[in-house]
């Protein structure tokens, strides 16, 4: 075929195959499907069934470009992945006020206009000791937030040892210096006692900010405050505490504060994520003192930061959960990844290794999403041959596992029973 064979956009557009599509996307189909015809002409090649290449051109227009994967990588909290998983009481509560409307900003006792934070604000309450509560889209907006509402024009105190960078680049003094707050930091990057800050507040100062080291540690000869001892420099001088706890859990795990236990300590406000080991969707959560949370609620800003109602939703089926700890420890996806036993994980990895011809090899899997950095899950994985690990990203749905030593690994602790028997008719499909 020549390029001057190739028909016209609208004659190729009414090839009977299109017939029952919306015209403009027959055209647009038609249209890309000749361009890589001619590319391909030019390159010496047939291009084929051009009426079957816009069919397929229309396919992949349609195709959903957010699509479901399952995670052998043995990360739990994986960023690139989507983070946590939901637990299925969240994913009802979205369908259910999704799929109509709902009193997200109506008071139903009163008949009137209501508040879209009432509805998670009782809740994290309960499961906090706080005295107020209010949600956003993430936790970089919830202090963001506290920032810009209580620090606006003056100084942040802030230790050298905790201004962090967190994925693709983004460092928290850059996105907290938009709230128009001046970060002012103090101590050095290893050691920075209370004494530190305690010099630092001036007639300027407005608040005090900690944040946890969530996504890395500084080991070796180094001090922190403690949360007791800020709340204390911050009580003499009449500041408020902020402590930025960067992931966040509600219930007892090593090395990661909760924050009943920061505002237990002397924390006025503590911001923390939803959709890391909180195991909900994304969020940003403040909890704390009324008056600041208010304060918080009445800034402009909050409104461009809000939480719509499939978070809200979702948030509120997963907190549910937590009110009888053993039930999160068994529905919410992330917390039962992270307690698994190892003997069930081994399991898994042995009948997946059974229905692929594959082998049983000891792993390491990690928390993810900044959390738990040192932290490391004993896991077991099949390992199959190296060249599926691109095919398998081709199937649907995609898999995707962990190269080491010339092997694909299939990590199992990323893995329920249910997805480990998917990735073995993948892998099937794969090596077909």
């Amino acid at each position: 075929m020549q390029l001057r064979d190739l028909p016209s956009v609208d004659e190729l557009a009414r090839d009977e195959r299109l017939a029952g599509e919306p015209p403009a996307l027959a055209v647009e189909a038609a249209r890309a499907a000749l361009a890589r015809a001619r590319e391909e002409i030019t390159a010496g090649h047939e291009p084929g069934d051009l009426g079957e290449r816009a069919l397929r051109e229309l396919a992949a227009a349609r195709a959903p470009s957010l699509r479901r994967m399952l995670n052998a990588t043995g990360v739990i909290v994986h960023t690139n992945l989507g983070r946590a998983p939901l637990a299925e009481a969240a994913l009802e509560r979205a369908v259910e006020i999704g799929r109509g409307y709902s009193n997200l900003e109506y008071d139903i006792s009163a008949g009137r206009r209501g508040s879209r934070q009432d509805h998670v604000a009782s809740i994290l309450r309960r499961l906090t000791g706080a005295e107020g509560a209010l949600v956003v889209n993430n936790n970089a907006a919830a202090v963001l937030l506290a920032l810009a509402a209580l620090a606006e024009g003056r100084e942040v105190l802030v230790s050298r040892g905790e201004l962090i960078e967190i994925g693709d680049g983004f460092r928290i003094p850059d996105v907290l210096v938009r709230s128009g707050a001046r970060l002012r930091e103090v101590g050095t990057t290893n050691r920075t006692r209370a004494a530190d800050y305690e010099r630092a507040i001036g007639p300027e100062t407005a608040v005090l900010l900690r944040v946890h080291q969530s996504n890395f540690r500084v080991v070796g000869f180094t001090e922190q405050a403690s949360v007791e001892e800020l709340a204390a420099v911050a009580r003499r001088s009449d500041l408020p505490l902020v402590d930025d706890l960067g992931s966040g859990v509600l219930v007892h795990l090593e090395d990661e504060p909760s924050a009943k236990e920061s505002l237990a300590a002397g924390s006025d406000l503590v911001c923390f994520s939803g959709d890391k080991l909180l195991g909900g969707p994304q969020a940003g959560i403040v909890v704390g003192r009324a008056d600041l949370v208010e304060k918080l609620r009445r800034h402009p800003l909050q409104r461009a930061l809000r939480a719509d109602k499939l978070t809200l939703a979702a948030l509120e089926g997963t907190l549910a959960l937590y009110l009888d700890p053993a039930r999160a420890l068994r529905e919410v996806p992330v917390l039962r990844m992270l307690h698994e036993p190892l003997e069930a994980v081994r399991a898994r990895a042995e009948r997946l290794a059974a229905a692929v011809g594959g082998e049983v090899e000891e792993t390491v899997g990690r928390v993810g999403g900044g959390a738990l950095p040192l932290s490391e899950l004993p896991s077991f994985a099949c390992a199959v041959e190296e060249e599926l690990a691109r095919r398998l990203r081709e199937v649907e749905p995609p898999v995707v596992g962990v190269l080491r030593d010339g092997r694909l690994l299939l990590d199992c602790r990323t893995l329920n029973d249910a997805e480990a028997d998917e990735v073995a008719a993948a892998v099937a499909r794969a090596r077909a």
